[in-house]
């Protein structure tokens, strides 16, 4: 299936500004945040932490809403989903 994945920020400069990733059925954010993982150490180095969690300050959108931190496990995507990833949002 596949799925469009936005990236902001940071991100944008490792991942790219808009693709559409083609993965498995069934697969959730943990599994789509893994390919891309996959793609460079320093996309794996930003997204995951040390002991291969998604790091805590990472935001993920699923269809423009925010996925909950505990959902992050749980969520399976359908076609043509949208998920997007951000850093932290800081003010100022």
């Amino acid at each position: 299936m596949k799925v469009v994945v936005r990236a902001f920020a940071r991100f944008r400069e490792v991942v790219g500004d808009v693709n559409t990733l083609d993965i498995p059925e069934g697969s959730g954010i943990q599994e789509l945040l893994t390919a891309l993982g996959a793609r460079s150490h320093e996309c794996r180095d930003l997204l995951f932490d040390e002991e291969g969690r998604v790091r805590e300050h990472i935001i993920v959108m699923v269809n423009r809403r925010r996925l909950a931190r505990n959902a992050i496990a749980s969520t399976v995507l359908s076609e043509e989903d949208e998920v997007a990833i951000y850093p932290p949002v800081a003010g100022g």
